[in-house]
């Protein structure tokens, strides 16, 4: 795992270099926000479950990182939206799957979406998968990198406890919206 993580974690850094660079701004933001220490790895077991269309491996969501990088095995079972409707997406062992996270949404000033997605699981088998997250410290302050700006400036910290609260309260995360301006 460890070769894994410290591949993709260059990727990452690279992708959301490349991402920046497309909006034409600096791309060190990245580095200097999103260190090793901030980012992780998380690996993922969704066991068999013989009633797979009432409960979910994951429930639909938007990460609340930059940029995740997921693996996921043969058997399957990552879902997105897109056009309003849930597909598949289909296990590739030679592809990874590259979601943008609502920091990079907000920072993008919604030039680029986070995606809404989950993880539905299979009736006979069990399924893995390994994303990495990349993320910055707490303190950093999520500002859009253009004018004007979609949403107001928040720091990381502050979007992870509205998170917690959300979810608490209404059993789900309320997201980007609770930021707009």
């Amino acid at each position: 795992m460890e070769p894994f993580a410290t591949k993709v974690a260059i990727l990452a850094q690279k992708l959301a270099e490349i991402l920046a660079e497309k909006l034409g701004h600096k791309s060190s933001f990245f580095q200097e926000s999103c260190l090793p220490s901030t980012c992780y790895l998380r690996l993922n077991r969704y066991p068999p479950c013989p009633i797979p269309s009432d409960i979910y491996g994951l429930m639909p969501h938007t990460d609340s990182d930059f940029l995740t990088i997921l693996h996921q095995d043969q058997v399957g079972g990552l879902q997105l939206v897109k056009d309003g409707q849930w597909i598949a997406v289909k296990p590739n062992p030679e592809a990874l799957v590259i979601n943008i996270g609502d920091l990079f949404q907000a920072w993008s000033n919604d030039c680029y979406k986070s995606v809404k997605h989950c993880a539905v699981t299979h009736p006979t088998k069990e399924r893995f998968s390994a994303a990495y997250f990349l993320c910055p410290s707490y303190e950093t302050v999520i500002e859009s990198c253009s004018m004007p700006s979609v949403y107001r400036k928040f720091s990381f910290r502050e979007y992870r406890q509205k998170v917690q609260e959300d979810v608490q309260l209404h059993g789900y995360k309320v997201g980007l919206s609770r930021f707009l301006v």
